[in-house]
This record gives structure tokens, sequence and C-alpha cells, in this order.
């Protein structure tokens, strides 16, 4: 059989829950418990589409005509959203990323982001795939290996599942205070609204029908344990939940309308993101990572008990 094109496959596993991790972008190409996807995943013979399940890093999102400023030096990376003159979602999600440490419930994939020009700075960056009782568990951790500080932003660009069929027989609950306006020709942030009284007042569960979104939410409602949570109900009555930690203020929601045709409204984009959309040019939630210096994020996945 010929190599996917997603690279090797490194499947991990943990009573009824099988996860699968690739080799091209580092991402998750699938996650399921028992009979159910948790996840949305993308075909084994399939290009991923979509960002499915990757890490965005240096930045998520967008960044306008990929320039930004940074320690008073100007900086240029390639545009890969031309058409929008937008650069977008970083640079890793076509590397190869290499398993450093795995056993049966969980893998740690790792990749070197080298200096490059528009991001001459060096970041060792591990991500930590774990199945248990819980569910799944993602921790990003990024350090500086470089000489001279670095900007640093991170996302990942899961699709929560709605069973069979599309997302417009779901309810989605975000308990999210703000949604960031966009531009409808670039997507870059032109604001931020309340969601009260709008139709992205997600905060006591919503159907989605007939509602396209691309949009970050912020001012999340956090549980006890400092968690924001995502649920995405199906038409099967069960839950697909997504939780991210402290380390990530805001969430994109994305229902793939953008996609192939059979492909669109499948699986609703569920990021956690660190920072906005054009963060590094407005200098809005990017960490300045110190030489030596690392940051740690967690979000995770499960199907609701």
């Amino acid at each position: 059989m010929p190599t996917p094109p997603s690279g090797q496959q490194y499947e991990i596993g943990f009573g009824d829950q099988r996860a699968t991790v690739v080799e091209v972008g580092g991402g998750i190409r699938c996650y399921r418990a028992g009979d159910r996807d948790v996840l949305h995943p993308y075909p084994l013979d399939a290009l991923c589409d979509g960002a499915h399940g990757t890490p965005l890093i240096p930045w998520p999102n967008r960044l306008g005509d990929g320039r930004y400023r940074f320690d008073g030096v100007d900086h240029q990376v390639p545009l890969d959203e031309p058409e929008k003159q937008n650069a977008i979602h970083g640079f890793l999600r076509w590397r190869s990323w290499q398993p450093v440490q795995a056993d049966q419930s969980r893998i740690t994939m790792a990749t070197v982001l080298h200096p490059m020009p528009g991001y001459p700075f060096t970041l060792d960056v591990r991500v930590e795939y774990r199945l248990d009782e819980d569910g799944l568990t993602v921790t990003t951790t990024a350090r500086n290996e470089g000489d001279r500080p670095a900007p640093y932003g991170s996302g990942q660009h899961p699709y929560l599942s709605p069973g069979s069929g599309t997302v417009d027989a779901c309810t989605l609950t975000l308990a999210a205070a703000t949604r960031i306006t966009t531009d409808p020709e670039r997507q870059l942030p032109t604001g931020t609204e309340a969601v009260a009284g709008t139709p992205f007042d997600f905060r006591h569960g919503r159907p989605l029908r007939g509602l396209e979104i691309d949009y970050a939410f912020t001012d999340l409602e956090r549980d006890p344990d400092g968690r924001a949570w995502v649920r995405l109900t199906g038409a099967d009555g069960r839950t697909a939940e997504l939780w991210v930690d402290e380390g990530y203020p805001l969430v994109e929601i994305y229902t793939a309308d953008t996609l192939a045709p059979e492909r669109r409204r499948h699986g609703l984009g569920t990021e956690p993101m660190t920072c906005p959309p054009d963060a590094f040019r407005s200098g809005e939630g990017v960490v300045r990572l110190e030489p030596g210096g690392s940051t740690v994020t967690r979000w995770g996945a499960r199907l609701a008990p």
C-alpha cells in the first residue's frame, strides 16, 4: 500500500476509544469512542482538508498581508491564502513530525521550526495526545531554542463530529459572551460584538441550521477547573464535547462551508486559539517567548457521558 498523503499513521487506544495521529502536520486524523466519532475525520487516502486536526504554529488563523513587526524589525512571510492576501495558520501544517515518546494510550509528536525568511527564530514544538478515562487530552509545548525573543501563538483545528449527517441537525452550546467580527472579503478582525440578542448567542444552546459561522469567540465562561467547554449535540442525541484550558482565551467556530461540496458542514471546526486573528500585526495575545523559555497549553475532547 502506498504511503498515505498524511504520512505515517500512529494509533493509540484506551478502552473503547481509538485515535490516529499523523506524521504530516503532526495532527489528529480521527478520534472515536465506541461506534461514534468524537472528532470528524478525513479519509486515509485523502489530503488533509480544512486543516483537519492540525496544530497551528507559530500563529493561528489569519495574518493580513503576511506582515508584522516585532522588536522594531519588519517581517514578511509567504501568503498561503493569496486570494485574500493573507498568511494563515503558521508554518507547520505540511511538515513532517516525528514521534519521540509513545505507548498504547499516548504519543508525543515533535518538530523543530528552524529560522526562515519572515520568522528568524527557533522553536522546539511537541504535541502530546493522550487517551484515558476522561477522553482525549492534547498538550502543546513550545520552547524557544534560539538566542533572541520570539513571537509566538498557537492553536489547533479539530472538528467536532455531528455523528452521521451534517451540523444542520445539531445544537451548539458555547458559553462565550463576545464574538470577534471580521470583514467579509479578507476575514480580518474589525472589532468585537456582544453575542446577546444576536444569532451567535450559543450560551444556552442554539440550532446550527441556516447559520454560516467562521468567527472567533471569547470571554469564555469557565468551570472550577478553569476549562471552557464547547458542546455539539447531534441528531442521535449524543454530544461531542471539547474543552480548552486558560491558555486558550478564544475558540474559533467554523461550519466548514468552504470545504469541497461533499465535505461541507459534516464537521464543526472548533479551534482553540491563544491569540485572536491577525495577532502578529496587532500584538494582541502574542506570547513573547524568551530564549530558553517555554509555554504549555492544553485542550481535550470526549463523548459526553
